[in-house]
This record gives C-alpha cells, sequence and structure tokens, in this order.
C-alpha cells in the first residue's frame, strides 16, 4: 500500500503517446525521448517475446505493448523503487495481461529468466561511466544515467543469454561512444543489422544513435537515413518523431 509521502512525491504524467500514462518520481528519474525513438525504430516479429533491460518507470514496456502488440513483456529493474512505479504504471494502462516487472540486476538474471528464449531484447542503458559526464541529483537519476548497476558490456551479455538464435537486441546509445557500441555487440556475437543516426537539428552533431543487432547473424550493416528531432530552431518536433509519437493522427 503507497503511503502519502509516496503519493504526495510522484506524478502521473502523460506519455504524449495517446491514451498512456506514466508515473514518475517529482525529483528523480524521468523519462526523456531516447525510448520513444527506440520503441519507434523496433521491428517485432509477430508474437514475439520480449525483455526491456534497465526498464525504470516501464516506458519502453507501456508503448510496446501498446503500439507493437508483442505477445508478452518483462521489464528488468533493479531498484524498488523505480520497479514498483513501473508495475503501478502497468496497472493505470491496463496491460497486466501483457507486461510483467521482474526486480533483478541485469547482471545476475539466471535465475529469473530461461535463456535463450526470448525474441526480442529492448535496452536503453546508462550512458556515462563512473565519474564521467554530469553528476545526476539523486540516486533514481546516477543509476539511471552512469553505470553503477552495470556497463554497456553487462547488458549485452544479459540480451545474448536471453534472445533465441537470430533474436533481436535494439538499443539506444551516445552517438560518441557508437564505435565501442559495435565492437560489444559483435563481441557477443549480437552481429549490428541496422543503425540509425539522431540530430536534435540539421547540420548539428549526432547526440544518439538507434541500434539493431542479431544473435549469431552474418555480417551486413544498413546505415538508414537520419532521425532529426526538432524542426528549426525551437523545441517542435519534426513530422517523422510526430509520427512515431503518434500525434500525427
Amino acid at each position: 500500500m503507497m503511503s502519502s509521502d509516496t503519493v504526495f512525491h510522484e506524478s502521473i504524467d502523460d506519455l504524449l503517446v495517446p491514451g498512456l500514462k506514466i508515473i514518475q518520481s517529482r525529483n528523480g528519474y524521468r523519462f526523456s525521448i531516447d525510448p520513444i525513438l527506440l520503441c519507434g525504430f523496433a521491428e517485432f516479429p509477430k508474437h514475439a517475446r520480449v525483455v526491456d533491460l534497465g526498464t525504470g518507470n516501464g516506458v519502453i514496456p507501456i508503448l510496446l505493448a501498446a503500439h507493437k502488440k508483442a505477445e508478452s513483456i518483462i521489464g528488468v529493474e533493479v531498484q524498488q523503487a523505480m520497479a514498483d512505479r513501473a508495475r503501478r504504471s502497468i496497472q493505470l494502462n491496463r496491460l497486466e495481461g501483457v507486461v510483467r516487472i521482474v526486480e533483478a540486476d541485469i547482471r545476475d538474471l539466471s535465475q529469473r529468466l530461461e535463456p535463450g528464449t526470448f525474441d526480442v531484447v529492448t535496452a536503453n542503458p546508462p550512458y556515462r561511466k563512473p565519474g564521467s559526464g554530469r553528476t545526476a541529483l539523486g540516486d533514481e537519476r546516477c543509476f539511471a544515467r552512469h553505470e553503477l548497476a552495470g556497463g554497456l558490456s553487462d547488458f549485452l551479455s544479459a540480451a545474448r543469454s536471453l534472445l533465441k538464435l537470430g533474436g533481436r537486441c535494439y538499443i539506444v546509445y551516445l552517438a560518441e561512444r557508437l564505435a565501442e557500441l559495435l565492437v560489444e555487440l559483435r563481441s557477443c556475437d549480437l552481429e549490428p543489422k541496422r543503425l540509425r543516426m539522431v540530430y536534435s537539428r540539421p547540420n548539428e552533431k549526432a547526440k544518439l544513435v538507434l541500434v539493431e543487432g542479431r544473435r549469431g547473424a552474418k555480417p551486413g550493416l544498413v546505415v538508414e537515413a537520419p532521425l532529426v528531432v526538432y524542426d528549426g530552431p525551437g523545441r517542435s518536433y519534426t513530422s517523422e518523431v510526430l509520427k512515431i509519437y503518434g500525434l500525427d493522427q
């Protein structure tokens, strides 16, 4: 049962995707556009079984359950408070029949999830090594932004273990760490097959990269057209980003 203090420090926010809500801490971790873009990039086989590693408040499972029609989705989150919010967000959106939240460390999933049985793994892992980049205020944001509970290699090793042969791994990451990402994918037998750079605005440097890796696949990488987030100098989204959000309908 939630305490009044817990409710006071939380908010129920619009996911900006029609009809979907998310419960978030007012002062802790709050979702950004990154997982939204990852969900738009992901492609699913029919009746896919999906795991989202480091699910946070459950944004990716909620979006995938509502719009990708996966058969089942498991969100894995190590932080108790965030796992609890994710479960309540799932209930809020009436997705209990599709989504389940598992509170666990992605570095130790062998006793919680059966290896080699999933079609898709998604991940929006921490982007910064401990001690690098801007230090976030509060534990939730530190864990979300810095590799305090597993780094890139840990996330990809978990993905490789969980995926079936031919299974797909989708990840959003910093563009400046793309070389590291591609090397780690190959070292985990997750061959990079699709790649898309994400730019805030035209003529700016890429900020993010979206990559699909497939377990046991042959070499051959498709580099897709750039994805630009903002239309001009303001904060208005481009038509493609609006389509990803479903706001152009």
